[in-house]
């Protein structure tokens, strides 16, 4: 009866957790996005794309690029990235984790079989003595079975499992911001490739225009019309065009190495298919973009970080409970004799039934232990606030790069526009004698400078919105959990 009441008071008191309940933070976000980030400053038209407040669907952000390509290769990396198979194995990690904390909650049982010979000295008193009782040697056959079941008062195991579910949550969200990270480093890497083909595009024209000066300037001097200065000048300028080729080249083949391993290729695994040249992609003309409310509840790290304050609050109710009393269920029995035949008759059985409890008297480090707990998840929740925080800088510099960038993109263009138009003009008075060559030169290293940075910041553009997408957090609907 003594044991039956234990049992009946320990699963009336199962129910009780102690340590305070989790409460889902409410973050800290401004009601819109700045307008500064949105006015062209100063602009002689619409800028070619723009952020709204729309919601945004951002889980296949990359088709809004309209390149095949590109969306070739993002599917790849999501099947074949080993980073991202990795962060897989780690949440089926952090689930057998939780198994393990939660088989706490189950009682243990274990079974046993033994056999052992004894053998009492005959020359002590105490060896006497038995000697003349019991044979000497004798045998010992055992079949047995213990249980154990600690009954969880005060919810120190619930809370341990709490915690071990915060943590599959974390290693979740840890997952998608890989999925995040990669889809970035693809679709950035892939506008690199297309920029470095297209400044090499460039530096190409401009060998082949520089050539056809420096064929004139020989046919004037020839003819007797120039000095040789304006070959030497012609032929300094080709040279130094060409010069800027391997560092193209490098480009180009350190961004197909790069997809390359992204793709979970060996190098130059990507070559026979990235070697066309392609345009960079093109910008949507109006990036959703939703309200700083919406950012909070879809990157990945805010979410990390709520579930890791999920985690240290669980912790104190861990830490707490182990102020309290622990009630541990024991038994055991079997059947001991001396004989196999004798091993299975009523007689030979023996058993213990009783439970056991502990009762913490003073241990300070205990209660050391809920402060630090306490102070863990203050922390915690100062991480959140942070990240938060971070997230909401992230977007708000983005959106700055994207339209800055647009804005000087379009200045460029405007300039790379007269630039030619000045080349032209210097070539026809070069061919009426009225200018001079060296006059011809600069007008065309102008022009090849400024279609160099024209095709920089058209890279820059690109990147800017990929930036943008990988700091709204878009993409990781598509993860596996």
């Amino acid at each position: 009866m003594p044991v039956l009441f234990a049992v009946a008071l320990a699963m009336a008191l199962a129910g009780c957790t102690v340590g305070p309940n989790f409460v889902r933070p409410t973050p800290q976000t401004p009601a819109h996005w700045s307008n500064a980030a949105a006015t062209p400053r100063p602009a002689e038209k619409p800028r070619e794309s723009t952020t709204t407040e729309e919601t945004a669907n951002l889980r296949r952000w990359w088709a809004d690029f309209n390149d095949p390509t590109l969306s070739s290769l993002i599917e790849r990396s999501m099947a074949e990235n080993l980073d991202l198979h990795a962060a897989v194995l780690r949440i089926e990690e952090a689930r057998a984790q939780r198994g393990v904390t939660a088989a706490s909650l189950w009682p243990s049982l274990s079974a046993n079989a033994s056999y052992t010979r004894t053998q009492i000295s005959r020359t002590t008193p105490t060896g006497a003595l038995f000697s003349s009782v019991i044979p000497n040697p004798y045998n010992q056959y055992q079949l047995g079975a213990n249980v154990s079941w600690e009954v969880d008062l005060f919810g120190r195991v619930r809370r341990s499992v709490e915690v071990a579910d915060a943590n599959i949550e974390g290693s979740v969200e840890d997952q998608r911001a890989v999925l995040v990270s990669l889809l970035g480093d693809v679709a950035q890497s892939y506008i690199e490739l297309r920029g470095a083909q297209l400044r090499r595009a460039t530096a190409e024209q401009s060998i082949a225009t520089t050539g056809e000066l420096l064929e004139l300037a020989r046919k004037r001097h020839a003819a007797g019309l120039t000095s040789d200065v304006d070959v030497v000048e012609a032929t300094a300028q080709l040279t130094a065009t060409r010069a800027q080729l391997p560092a193209f080249d490098l480009a180009i083949t350190q961004a197909v190495n790069q997809l390359s391993r992204l793709l979970g290729r060996e190098p130059e695994g990507l070559r026979a298919e990235l070697d066309a040249v392609a345009p960079i992609p093109p910008l949507p003309s109006a990036v959703p973009i939703g309200l700083p409310a919406e950012l909070a509840r879809r990157r990945p790290d805010i979410r990390k970080a709520e579930a890791s304050l999920h985690a240290a609050t669980a912790e104190i109710g861990v830490a707490v409970a182990g102020l309290f009393p622990r009630l541990t269920l024991t038994g055991g029995g079997g059947f001991q004799s001396e004989t196999v035949g004798q091993l299975t008759q009523w007689a030979s059985r023996f058993g213990s039934l009783g439970p056991t409890l502990e009762l913490p008297v003073f241990d300070r480090g205990r209660w050391k232990t809920v402060q630090l707990q306490e102070v863990r998840a203050k922390e915690a929740a100062l991480a959140y606030a942070a990240t938060v925080l971070n997230a909401l800088h992230e977007v708000e510099n983005a959106r700055a790069a994207y339209g800055a960038d647009q804005d000087r993109r379009a200045w460029l263009d405007s300039t790379v526009a007269q630039n030619r138009d000045a080349w032209m003009l210097a070539r026809q008075r070069y061919d009426g004698g009225v200018a001079s060559f060296i006059e011809v030169l600069d007008a065309e290293r102008t022009l090849q400078q400024n279609q160099g940075s024209l095709a920089e910041s058209s890279t820059a553009v690109g990147d800017d919105l990929v930036r943008l997408y990988r700091a709204l957090g878009g993409g990781w609907e598509n993860a596996n959990r």
